[in-house]
């Protein structure tokens, strides 16, 4: 067996997303569905090796067992299942609204293709890992944007074949503070008429005027028309606003997110990153 099949170590880096307001799709097809709205990348992202194992095949997240459905099916799909081990390290918690479960779907894919040998294009990669969230629950449209990276727009929803991107040309210095996390499941799962509503909204006057000030008031009336601001959540955002900036809730986690120093001055311990240029590639790249 050569060294290319057996397979060798390859890392990628997938940059966090964050969602500032989304219409979801759903569909049969789960390279159909997904969702249409608006976020942005991070500085901040997950890196995951993909390394060939001899005993029992391993899921790990910053040294934890993390099994992962969204990570077992693109390891599948790529007929590698059972001699890769993933180990992933990210700055990011898990379930906060940053697409962690995405970035390790994805980052798996790129991963796994070069340490493999797969020969899968970008396209079908970025594929395997949207249709593999889909499927498990856990997102609709992180991982098309953490392929693009920039502040991506969502114009129609899908993997590449079906899905259309657009972007906000800016970039900016991005503030986070997370305190817990949400069901992404549990909310796409309930009535989501309100956010088809709301997202569709938002995402016209993001076009109309495609700026990161717009970005920003969108999320923010999405997340207080739509019901998901938490108690918790209200008073960091009333604190922001009353210290002269603007903030909103990162879909879907208990993440306040704002662009500039809105939360450090509000007096918050915010953690700091940058909105990232380039989308999800290998690390030697």
């Amino acid at each position: 067996m050569s060294e290319q099949s057996r397979g060798a170590d390859a890392t990628a880096f997938v940059p966090g997303h964050v969602t500032g307001f989304f219409s979801p799709y759903p569909d049969d097809d789960p390279e159909r569905a997904g969702s249409r709205g608006a976020g942005v990348t991070l500085s901040d992202g997950v890196r995951v090796t993909v390394q060939p194992a001899d005993d029992a095949p391993r899921i790990t997240l910053d040294g934890e067992d993390c099994p992962m459905a969204a990570v077992e099916t693109v390891l599948s799909a790529l007929d590698v299942a059972d001699r890769a081990r993933v180990i992933a390290e990210g700055d990011l918690p898990l379930g906060t609204g940053f697409g962690v479960s995405g970035a390790m779907a994805l980052g798996t894919a790129l991963a796994a293709n070069r340490a493999f040998g797969c020969e899968r294009s970008t396209n079908a990669l970025v594929t395997l890992a949207h249709r593999a969230e889909v499927v498990a629950g856990t997102g609709l449209g992180d991982v098309v944007a953490q392929a693009r990276g920039g502040v991506p727009i969502r114009l129609d929803p899908g993997a590449p074949a079906h899905g259309r991107l657009d972007a906000v040309p800016e970039r900016a210095r991005v503030e986070y503070l997370t305190l817990g996390d949400l069901s992404t499941a549990a909310v796409l799962a309930g009535d989501t008429d309100r956010l088809v509503t709301a997202g569709e909204a938002a995402l016209s006057r993001l076009v109309d005027r495609p700026t990161l000030s717009t970005l920003l008031d969108e999320s923010r009336r999405f997340a207080d028309e739509t019901g998901l601001v938490t108690d918790r959540l209200a008073e960091v955002l009333s604190a922001v606003d009353d210290a002269g900036g603007r903030a909103s809730m990162a879909m879907l986690g208990e993440t306040v997110f704002a662009l500039g120093s809105g939360l450090s001055d509000a007096g918050y311990d915010a953690t700091v990153c940058r909105t990232y240029d380039a989308g999800a590639h290998l690390a030697d790249d």
